[in-house]
């Protein structure tokens, strides 16, 4: 295994060296960097091109400058050896200071996104598998090409028109009419049905149950005015608890582990307790902090589960874990509403706190919650749009392998053994459903690095795509293209290594060899 490592290690670095190389010329006969400074009428215009000549060292042939800018940039992976130096843009601003902003925006802008795509596209993908030519099936698949089909930058001003602006002029009198009532309730319905199995009649139960307690929920929001200063509280939490705490057993263990299910719903008033303990020094917390939460609450569920016991200790932490983690989660968010109050009322905000532009309101000071709520829905709406065009690949991908693996022999023998279906799908085909899907999910991590060009532009995120497309025109800059490309290289060729690692921990047949 080291050895394959190292060797794909090196085989990267000279893949990384000759791609660079070419890059760095392409960039550089692109254009004239000096094209805009010849067309001036400035009377210091001679000046001007000799400091953007002696800046980029235009003196110099490309070949040649290539390999001095390599020679910064190697120092940038040399510990001890000298400051990381990528060189100058235009601006005379350090390369490695943009970078490093941009590649803040960009982290900041997809992280969200791509971990949203990968869980609902791949749950949606196995559910469609396994209810396959189904309603459900028919729907997914429509809705997921739908978005996937549409432009990006019409489904941003479509987000911003009715997410953003639309909302926030909702929140100005936050109330359901009855005719967005009535038609919520039916749409909601709707989806209860197409994930039901069964005859009409349960079919209709099932919708007037989900179109009544949705259109009860509205008129209850409405009344209430929870939009403008929601919560959720020790009962909420408890009821959401228990029902993370079932969910969570059923997908880990199943509900006939009763070792299992207990240990997760030891964890629902261990999470109510901890809303007691934790509000009054909420107020002081900070990032680490919150992290410190999620980390002793499934900590203290693995704990339990232990104790716990039964015939498999590990089904029961898992369960208890996962759970704890979630209901930390559930805690935290009651947390961030209460908070809102505080956010919407602010005067940078003026009670519009969904945002169009930009990753940050100016000059706006608050707390870390209200920083965070102020980060959070800034990247709302982009995260929603990435996150829509993104669904089709992963749903598809994960559907057609979940199909494939079902029809595979140790599928069938695992059932003619007697094994429930929750333990086949999980334990046995959805493990091996995942092995295609590693590759796509390395390769759209290691691409959106180097950013989504057309989301950044419409949200006016300054991100690494941004940085890259304004680097290229109207004036060619080599050197911040080539940190672009640096950081994406190497990002990609890093997450292929990890995709094949992957391979061989998800399936034992799989084996890296030197």
């Amino acid at each position: 295994m080291v050895t394959y490592i190292v060797r794909r290690l090196i085989t990267a670095v000279l893949i990384l060296f000759g791609a660079s190389f070419l890059v760095y010329q392409l960039t550089a006969a692109a254009g004239d960097p000096l094209a805009d400074l010849r067309e001036s009428n400035l009377p210091n215009k001679d000046a001007l091109m000799q400091q953007r000549t002696e800046l980029l060292d235009l003196t110099t042939p490309p070949p040649i400058r290539f390999f001095k800018w390599l020679g910064g940039a190697v120092q940038c992976f040399v510990p001890f050896v000298g400051q990381c130096d990528l060189g100058l843009m235009l601006n005379g601003e350090p390369v490695t200071d943009a970078l490093g902003r941009a590649m803040g925006q960009t982290i900041l802008l997809i992280t969200a996104s791509t971990i949203l795509a990968i869980v609902f596209g791949i749950t949606l993908g196995i559910v469609t598998a396994l209810r396959q030519y189904s309603t459900l099936d028919y729907s997914v698949t429509f809705m997921a090409f739908l978005f996937f089909s549409l432009p990006i930058f019409w489904l941003a001003v479509l987000l911003k028109e009715f997410g953003a602006i639309g909302f926030n002029d909702f929140l100005r009198e936050p109330s359901f009419s009855p005719t967005a009532i009535v038609i919520t309730a039916a749409f909601i319905g709707l989806v209860v049905v197409l994930f039901m199995s069964g005859n009409a009649v349960r079919r209709g139960i099932g919708f007037a149950v989900g179109a009544g307690v949705t259109a009860g929920l509205m008129v209850l929001l409405s009344v209430t005015g929870w939009f403008t200063n929601p919560g959720l509280g020790p009962i909420l939490i408890a009821l959401t608890g228990v029902g993370v705490a079932y969910l969570m057993t059923q997908l880990t263990a199943g509900v006939k582990n009763r070792k299992a299910l207990y240990s997760a719903l030891i964890m629902v008033p261990v999470g109510v307790v901890g809303y007691y303990v934790l509000n009054p020094v909420f107020s002081e917390v900070t990032a680490l902090g919150i992290a410190l939460v999620f980390i002793v609450a499934a900590l203290i569920g693995c704990a339990v589960g232990w104790f716990m016991g039964g015939y498999d200790r590990g089904q029961s932490m898992r369960a208890a874990g996962i759970t704890g983690f979630l209901v930390a989660g559930i805690v935290i968010l009651d947390r961030f509403m209460v908070e809102w109050p505080n956010y919407f009322q602010n005067p940078r905000v003026r009670g519009r706190p969904i945002a169009t532009i930009g990753s940050s309101t100016p000059n706006l000071e608050g707390n870390w919650w209200i920083q965070s709520l102020d980060t959070y829905t800034h990247l709302l709406l982009p995260t929603i749009a990435l996150l829509l065009v993104s669904l089709a690949s992963y749903s598809r991908y994960s559907r057609s392998s979940m199909l494939e693996i079902m029809q595979m022999d140790y599928v069938r023998t695992a059932r003619a053994k007697g094994l429930s279906e929750r333990t086949v799908v999980m334990r046995h085909a959805f493990r091996n459903a995942l092995i295609p899907l590693a590759t796509l999910v390395a390769f759209d991590i290691g691409g959106l690095i180097g950013g989504a060009v057309i989301t950044e532009r419409v949200f006016a995120f300054t991100g690494m795509g941004n940085l890259f497309v304004a680097s290229l025109a109207p004036i060619p800059d080599p050197n911040p293209v080539m940190g672009v490309f640096l950081v994406t290289g190497i990002l990609a060729l890093v997450f292929n290594l990890v995709a094949d690692l992957v391979y061989s921990v998800l399936d034992p047949r799989v084996r890296v060899k030197a």
